[in-house]
């Protein structure tokens, strides 16, 4: 979330929100993350309690962060509006980062994001689901149609026929998910069930957001989900506990995951754990993760 005193920062210098863990996020050979904001100039706020919107700048400020793809399908995304997520769109992409789960149209709201790496095609999908933020929004508002723009929607079932389309296509297919319970260490149903649907339809690995906390790894089927890793570079009153997910992946799915630990500063900007924090970390994720487990 790049608003507020990162937004700020980053106007003159667009390095400073991911400063402190860019050279962990360049080491990939493809980088994702989520785009919790609005991102441009232009539109009017939402009727909702919270609205948060990102300068054009920030869009660099990802890139040099070494971002390749990020996900708009959340419920921020469109808390200025239609004709700003166009805008976001267009930023996005002038920066070289790819956006995912939104577009003019239910079409691209739903198109995968493909990437060629060593030898093998990655396509990613992304989808929401939040459909009563705390404060009583509605999210599904936002769902893109066949001639408006918006987010792409995780019904299970859309979420099994995406998946089921771009199979062929692919070699491996990463799924971002935006849903849960703000501040619930525990994956809600309705994330459980999209997360499931998308390993069910072939879906190698699940990464989720929304808690604005830490939550577990459930290892299942032939799949892998990470429910939620946290805020990253996000000012908000909250747990200050997040990390990197790092993924090896070969032609049979998910080889291997680490964690890299990270704890978000005053003014939202994260920092490298102390090895402390980064012990602590770590044990938070296995024990949340225990209660996981369907195999």
């Amino acid at each position: 979330m790049l608003d507020r005193a990162l937004g700020v920062q980053l106007q003159t210098d667009r390095a400073f929100p991911f400063a402190q863990v860019a050279p962990v996020l360049r080491q990939a050979d493809i980088t994702v993350g989520n785009m919790e904001s609005a991102l441009g100039d232009i539109g009017s706020p939402a009727a909702k309690s919270y609205t948060f919107r990102a300068p054009p700048a920030a869009a660099e400020s990802l890139a040099l962060a070494g971002f390749d793809i990020v996900s708009l399908a959340n419920n921020h995304a469109m808390d200025f509006g239609p004709d700003a997520l166009l805008q976001a769109i267009t930023l996005l992409n002038n920066s070289g980062v790819t956006p995912i789960g939104a577009g003019a149209n239910a079409a691209a709201a739903h198109a995968p994001t493909f990437a060629e790496i060593n030898g093998l095609t990655l396509a990613f999908l992304s989808y929401v689901h939040v459909p009563v933020e705390s404060l009583g929004f509605d999210t599904e508002t936002w769902t893109a149609t066949a001639e408006t723009p918006g987010l792409a929607w995780a019904d299970p079932a859309q979420i099994t026929a995406d998946i089921t389309a771009v199979s062929p296509q692919a070699d491996l297919i990463i799924v971002l998910l935006h849903s849960g319970y703000e501040y619930v260490e525990a994956p809600s149903p309705p994330q459980i069930a999209a997360a499931h649907a998308a390993i069910d339809a072939g879906a190698d690995l699940v990464i989720g957001h929304h808690a604005h906390v830490l939550q577990g790894v459930e290892f299942y089927k032939d799949g892998v989900i990470v429910y939620g890793l946290g805020n990253f570079a996000f000012e908000i009153d909250g747990d200050p506990e997040t990390a990197v997910l790092h993924a090896w992946l070969d032609a049979d799915g998910v080889r291997e995951l680490a964690f890299t630990p990270a704890v978000i500063q005053f003014g939202g900007q994260p920092r490298l754990a102390t090895p402390a924090e980064a012990s602590a970390i770590l044990q938070k994720i296995y024990t949340l993760s225990t209660f996981l487990s369907s195999q």
